[in-house]
């Protein structure tokens, strides 16, 4: 792949117009096409970020030749299905998080790619985060010793609207698919699949959770206690603590430009500002892998997407939610 990386995005909201503001800043890719059931919002959204087509249906998108990957970022209940649509007709896919609603859809989308040697990885942009490789590298020449806590909440209040995807059951919605998702890969990405899952969680009157605890443990001691709340306005940092010490994620932790180290009582603030919306980081490893000809990112491997996806489940069944 000699030319820049052809992006097609399916679902032009909030998140994907983050997205497509950064995708212009990419030295390796550029916009080709976008794709919403509204016409007008879709020529509208390929004026603005400068995409050379639109379409107001998703399925020219996914067989237009000229597109190499596809952004889907579409409602939760949608990944699984659109995805699905864009392998199908040969499309590499990097899908929005929580990539499948059940892990059985993460292995059948995972199956598909691989079937067709197509790239796949799921949208979690935290991964990426420059402040999130610099606490990997500190773990990983373990400045705080061995890991003996994880701590981290993300929380919000939005206004109650049982049709908004946030509290809809038919779209997705709950804190934990939403939020909850980053505190449990932030735990997943620093100690891995815990053993057990405790969750305990409050549910809206459209069935859904507004509120979600979960306790995790590990074999070696290891504990994670996480929080996501669409009640009340949390703090959403995150705390590893470990036998000599601290790191501290500041505000808000999945895609924090600060990060505190505390080692043997010395104390160290670590500024790891960027200038963008913090999606570029993504972009430019699917970028990166695609030139390579990598079917799925070292640093976010399908595996790990698979384990998440286990997780949430775990977490679900818990909770009573499904």
């Amino acid at each position: 792949m000699n030319n820049k990386v052809k992006w097609g995005i399916i679902g032009p909201g909030h998140i994907a117009r983050k997205f497509a503001a950064d995708l212009l800043l990419s030295e390796n890719g550029t916009l080709h096409a976008v794709a919403s059931r509204d016409a007008d919002k879709a020529k509208s959204f390929a004026d603005q970020y400068k995409a050379s087509t639109f379409y107001s249906d998703y399925e020219s998108l996914a067989m237009d030749s000229d597109v190499d990957v596809v952004y889907v970022a579409t409602p939760h209940a949608f990944h699984f299905e659109h995805t699905m649509l864009c392998l199908k007709n040969g499309k590499s896919v990097l899908c929005e998080k929580p990539m499948g609603m059940t892990p059985l859809e993460v292995q059948t989308m995972i199956a598909e790619a691989q079937k067709r040697k197509l790239f796949l990885m799921e949208g979690l942009w935290t991964r990426f985060i420059p402040a999130t490789e610099k606490v990997l590298d500190l773990l990983a020449d373990n400045a705080i010793g061995t890991i003996i806590n994880i701590k981290a909440d993300f929380g919000f209040n939005p206004p109650f609207d049982r049709n908004h995807r946030l509290f809809n059951k038919a779209l997705g919605g709950g804190s934990l698919m939403d939020i909850g998702i980053y505190p449990l890969y932030l735990a997943l990405l620093v100690s891995g699949k815990p053993d057990s899952i405790k969750a305990t969680a409050k549910l809206t009157v459209t069935g859904v959770d507004s509120s979600c605890r979960m306790d995790l443990t590990y074999k070696n001691e290891c504990r994670a206690n996480l929080l996501s709340t669409l009640e009340e306005e949390t703090p959403t940092e995150a705390i590893i603590t470990g036998t000599n010490g601290y790191i501290k994620l500041h505000t808000r932790f999945h895609h924090s430009k600060i990060i505190t180290i505390e080692m043997n009582r010395q104390k160290k603030e670590i500024v790891l500002d960027y200038n963008n919306f913090g999606y570029l980081f993504e972009i430019e490893e699917v970028n990166g892998c695609l030139m390579e000809g990598k079917t799925e990112s070292v640093k976010l491997p399908l595996h790990d997407s698979l384990a998440l996806s286990h997780m949430l489940d775990m977490v679900r069944k818990n909770i009573g939610l499904y």
